[in-house]
């Protein structure tokens, strides 16, 4: 495993980073792929066992119930508070950003967690509906009061990014560290105003999504497993653009043949080679976590880059609001 300081904090997280949407209990309203206490459990311990200290959930993620298994599981597996790295986040709630929503919500997910206090602190969205100076001092609280360490944010504009950030700066309230933002081989709409926004001014880009739902790591676009025929979010996110983006998958797995490896690794080498500081992977099975480990065995020229790279054509905006 691999180890990296998240932006300007003084936080150190693994490169691979779990995401556990996939943990909770199944719901027709959220998803009916995730896993129970058991699984979750195991999955946890597997990621630890290979050197993943980053950890990242949210208030909404399985109706809280993700919060509670994660919690549970670092628990049960007897983990020292800090020798891990944990993240969730804050948006998908009544209020949104409000100051009265974040101080209610940050409780219930350290609650959930069974934690007094949280590492980093993500924003889920930008929210139009309240001010960013009310949003920002409630964080900036938060990080006073010791119930968060750093503050991240995910899934929005450039110049919604750069508001609040700019309104943090004139305040001496604290800023952002991090940016989860959506982004891989069949999504690269934040390469325009996000990414560099936040490579300026050495903001860790934690991206979601790596390896497209799946799309990125079977030549096939779909499969028979649980996820991809249940999971209506993926399929809204990427099947819109299923012709032209077979041409990609296509050339990962021609790549992946050429270098002996999987395509999972090409395609998070490929992350790593465009500088992330740390990518989710929402994994299912422990062999999930394996494989991505082995990515950092990997390694991309320029052209194979740009071999990757050029089928590419520009996309509807995904997850910004």
């Amino acid at each position: 495993m691999e180890y990296a300081k998240l932006g300007n904090s003084r936080i150190e997280v693994s490169k691979l980073c779990v995401g556990c949407m996939s943990f909770g209990k199944p719901s027709e309203d959220f998803h009916l792929w995730t896993l129970d206490e058991a699984a979750t459990e195991s999955m946890v311990k597997k990621a630890l066992d290979l050197g993943i200290t980053f950890f990242d959930t949210a208030n909404c993620y399985a109706h809280g119930t993700s919060e509670e298994y994660l919690g549970r599981a670092l628990k049960n597996l007897s983990v020292a508070r800090d020798k891990v790295v944990l993240a969730s986040k804050v948006y998908f709630n009544e209020g949104h950003l409000s100051a009265e929503a974040i101080a209610r919500e940050i409780d219930g997910t350290l609650s959930r967690l069974g934690t007094d206090y949280l590492d980093l602190y993500i924003i889920h969205r930008f929210d139009k509906d309240t001010p960013p100076e009310e949003t920002m001092e409630a964080l900036h609280k938060l990080v006073v009061a010791g119930k968060v360490r750093a503050l991240g944010a995910s899934a929005m504009y450039g110049y919604q990014f750069a508001k609040l950030q700019s309104v943090a700066a004139h305040n001496h309230w604290t800023k952002f560290v991090s940016m989860q933002n959506h982004y891989n081989l069949l999504y690269r709409e934040d390469e325009r105003e996000l990414i560099p926004i936040c490579k300026e001014s050495n903001v860790a880009l934690t991206l979601y999504s790596p390896l497209a739902a799946g799309r990125l790591c079977r030549a096939e676009w779909t499969s028979e497993s649980e996820r991809s025929r249940t999971d209506k979010v993926a399929r809204a996110k990427y099947d819109g653009t299923e012709e032209t983006d077979k041409q990609i998958v296509a050339r990962v797995a021609e790549l992946a043949a050429q270098k002996g490896c999987t395509m999972t690794q090409i395609s998070l080498a490929w992350h790593f080679a465009k500088g992330i500081t740390s990518t989710l992977i929402g994994a299912t099975k422990e062999t999930y976590f394996e494989d991505a480990a082995g990515a950092f065995s990997v390694k991309l020229s320029a052209e194979d880059i740009t071999y990757l790279e050029e089928p590419y054509l520009p996309h509807k905006v995904v997850g910004a609001l």
